[in-house]
């Protein structure tokens, strides 16, 4: 008599992922910019000043694209195999 096991098989991820959260220089300063931005896109809608409220709506643009180019020039999170642009460059901060 053949016993059958029902084994799962389990996929784990290549390699463990950075620990550091999203704390990077990227990240920062995308969220400080749209937190800027949508403050003052919020005055913009209490006076009510559309011109205010579509300056925030661009510096939360802005930071949004701000934070993509930081994050493709090596300051955001580290892709898998690729080392971090600090520790590429041989600084230690």
């Amino acid at each position: 008599m053949t016993e059958k096991t029902n084994a799962e098989i389990a996929y784990l991820p290549p390699a463990v992922p950075p620990a550091n959260h999203g704390h990077t220089v990227a990240a920062w300063t995308a969220m400080i910019g749209v937190m800027i931005g949508s403050l003052v896109a919020a005055i913009g809608v209490a006076m009510p000043a559309v011109v205010v409220f579509w300056v925030g709506m661009g510096v939360v643009l802005l930071a949004l694209v701000l934070g993509l180019v930081l994050r493709n020039m090596g300051f955001g999170q580290p892709k898998p195999g690729v080392k971090p642009r600090r520790e590429a460059s041989g600084h230690r901060h």
